[in-house]
């Protein structure tokens, strides 16, 4: 089936296959950096007021027009 490796031999002196291929590292887009992280919360923030705040109007709207109805 294959060579037995004898008591002179070692485990490294078999083929130890292909090298290892190396690849470049992709282009950092800032990911994981500090300032990426204080850019997506404040993101969030923004959104989170604005939809609070369209909410909040659209429940306005509806009193409004619930207390004007006739």
């Amino acid at each position: 089936m294959g060579e037995d490796i004898t008591a002179g031999q070692t485990a490294a002196a078999a083929p130890a296959g292909p090298a290892p291929v190396q690849r470049e590292a992709p282009a950092s887009n800032g990911a994981g950096t500090e300032k990426y992280k204080e850019r997506g919360v404040f993101l969030r923030v923004f959104i989170y007021v604005f939809a609070t705040h369209l909410f909040a109007g659209f429940i306005w709207l509806l009193f409004y027009l619930g207390g004007h109805r006739m």
